[in-house]
């Protein structure tokens, strides 16, 4: 399926960060998203947070902060985030990343603001030793996509498990055959639920996380969106020299 390319020095990019009870992390990230050049907004939806996640966010005044009054889980909570969102293209960041730099959102924008592939997926440090090998984390929370990959299918998105959105995108991807990048993050790790939660109830919150995926898709199909995903993977080359275009462009727009 071909699509009209949203991209080049003009183009502008909203950040949806979904989080809940988040307070102790969350702050790391929106730092370098909301400092980046390459991002027009930051759109932070707090999905029923009792820790005090919202106060975090409000330290940051160019922030939009969207408040669930419960814990709905991160597929309702992105469906709100894009509807939200004012840009065609959407960066995806997860709340609990830790490591992350100026240059891995770059590295993650990039491929897809210079119109090379319609996707872009991260590589983190901690991601299973399986997708390291692999080159490709079928499952990963940090992407750059098209808006209308989602904005077109709301309230479908909003009926998913609570885990489900990753693989909801994939068949999407997948069904359109749009080309993806992989962005490695040698430096970034994300937070695991028995971090957060201590063992036995981080275990439960994994085994729900893994329950929800299978309830959007078997295992079979989850391998067969790997070997799919795999081979609509570009090869990435320098971007350096489009990105100081796209800043040059918008120093000069300013």
């Amino acid at each position: 399926m071909n699509l009209p390319v949203l991209a080049g020095p003009h183009a502008r990019i909203s950040c949806i960060i979904c989080a809940y009870n988040e307070a102790p992390r969350i702050a790391q990230g929106l730092a370098i998203a909301a400092s980046h050049g390459l991002i027009d907004e930051v759109i932070v939806v707090d999905d029923g947070s009792t820790d005090g996640t919202a106060e975090v966010v409000r330290r940051f005044p160019s922030v939009r902060l969207v408040i669930h009054p419960e814990n709905r889980g991160k597929s309702y909570a992105m469906a709100t985030g894009v509807a939200a969102a004012r840009n065609e293209l959407l960066l995806l960041l997860d709340a609990d990343l830790k490591g992350l730099s100026a240059a891995d959102l770059t590295a993650l924008a990039a491929p897809v603001l210079s119109g090379r592939t319609y996707v872009s997926l991260s590589l983190r440090r901690n991601s299973l030793l399986i997708f390291r090998a692999l080159g490709l984390d079928f499952v990963s929370g940090e992407r750059v996509i098209r808006r209308d990959l989602l904005s077109q299918a709301l309230a479908e998105v909003r009926a998913l498990p609570r885990f489900g959105i990753e693989v909801f995108m994939n068949r999407a991807i997948i069904e359109q055959r749009l080309s993806i990048a992989v962005a490695h993050w040698p430096q970034v790790t994300q937070a695991r639920k028995t971090e957060k939660l201590g063992l036995i109830k981080g275990l439960r919150a994994e085994w729900r996380m893994i329950a929800d995926l299978l309830r959007v898709a078997y295992p079979r199909v989850l391998i067969a969106q790997t070997y799919h995903l795999l081979r609509l993977r570009q090869t990435q080359p320098e971007t350096a020299g489009f990105v100081v275009r796209v800043r040059q462009a918008r120093a000069h727009r300013i």
